[in-house]
């Protein structure tokens, strides 16, 4: 079916996107409104969905997307902003200590820097390649919702018992898993990744859905104002979180609703969470089933929490 005869509706019970700038998507929302605010910016270096401008412009257009984010998260919200390093004649600016003083001055509390890692991307023959980036995690407030236990991976001993004293033999790990810590190895999505669609530096859904599940509840608002085709929307919307977003170019904003109907029709498929990573040195690479055979798991499709 060619783009132009989807039918782009405006709302949709788990998902409200927009094409249009993302000050005037938000500022018609109400104060407070968001559990999260999770995005990627466009980093400043001239790909085909931005404009490349100063340094000190990108900055400044930056915080007032900042501050307009600030003002629709919940007390009890979290806001994650995930970057890399912007570039110029070969010297790299880390936006992320770039942008820090931005979100210190609205009063917020940065409670992780996580780092991104993932294996493939440019090959840089004057420094090193680069293969992570960050998502700086802020709170609005010390009372902030964080679902651990939602999160947790597999420990790497899950039977190790304590050998000794009032515990000795019982589980000395947690029975649920582990705490995921802050280096997260998780694939970007490259030509051969099961989510890739017409965007660029598309975000993956799994980097998503971990921060949707830890910092929001079931029925809360989840906003990306750079929303690209919809991965945190997705995200949202998967597990039943509603999904707020807005992009610029049509045609990813057309991409974002034919993954959310697709997703409602359960046929979307996407990287599952906590899934190996691909090691060519392992039987199947390290997954349990024949890679022929591999099918990206696909949830059932959630519906939000009523709201009183």
């Amino acid at each position: 079916m060619p783009r132009s005869s989807i039918l782009r509706l405006l709302r949709d019970s788990n998902a409200y996107m927009h094409c249009a700038d993302n000050l005037a998507f938000m500022r018609p929302l109400k104060n407070e409104s968001m559990q999260l605010v999770v995005t990627s910016p466009p980093y400043n270096i001239g790909k085909s969905y931005e404009a490349r401008s100063s340094l000190d412009s990108y900055v400044n257009t930056q915080a007032q997307v900042i501050s307009e984010c600030v003002r629709l998260l919940h007390p009890r919200g979290s806001l994650c902003w995930q970057v890399g390093n912007h570039v110029f004649k070969g010297e790299i600016v880390p936006l992320d200590i770039i942008l820090y003083p931005i979100f210190r001055e609205h009063g917020l509390k940065l409670r992780n820097r996580i780092v991104w890692h993932f294996e493939h991307g440019l090959h840089c023959s004057k420094r090193l390649s680069g293969r992570y980036e960050t998502i700086m995690w802020f709170t609005k407030s010390d009372d902030y919702i964080f679902n651990l236990d939602a999160i947790r991976v597999p420990s790497k001993y899950p039977g190790k018992k304590y050998f000794k004293g009032p515990k000795a033999g019982q589980l000395s790990c947690n029975p649920l898993g582990k705490n995921p810590g802050d280096v997260w190895i998780i694939p970007n999505v490259k030509n051969n990744h099961v989510e890739k669609t017409i965007h660029p530096c598309q975000f993956p859904v799994e980097l998503v859905e971990r921060l949707v599940l830890a910092l929001t509840e079931p029925g809360a608002c989840v906003l990306d104002p750079y929303m690209g085709v919809g991965s945190s929307v997705v995200a949202a919307a998967k597990h039943g979180r509603i999904g707020y977003g807005s992009d610029v170019v049509q045609d990813y904003v057309d991409v974002a609703w034919e993954r959310v109907h697709a997703l409602k029709a359960g046929t979307l498929q996407t990287r599952p969470m906590n899934k190996p990573v691909y090691d060519p040195k392992k039987p199947y690479g390290g997954h349990k089933e024949q890679k022929r055979m591999e099918k990206a798991l696909v949830l059932p499709f959630a519906r939000p929490a009523r709201r009183s």
